[in-house]
């Protein structure tokens, strides 16, 4: 589980990055967008309980 968690922060801290370079505001919105799938796995794996469901 920590693997996948791993490479999700990696993914976003690259996004990240990659936002403060763009101007594009498609760009932007493509990012931002996908910013908030990564929000969304990693509260979803936080939660107390999803580590024993599988």
């Amino acid at each position: 589980m920590s693997t996948v968690i791993e490479n999700l922060l990696t993914r976003k801290q690259k996004l990240v990055e990659q936002l403060e370079r763009t101007q594009s505001v498609e760009e932007r919105d493509r990012i931002e967008h996908q910013l908030e799938q990564i929000n969304t796995a990693l509260d979803f794996l936080d939660r107390p309980g999803s580590k024993d469901a599988r």
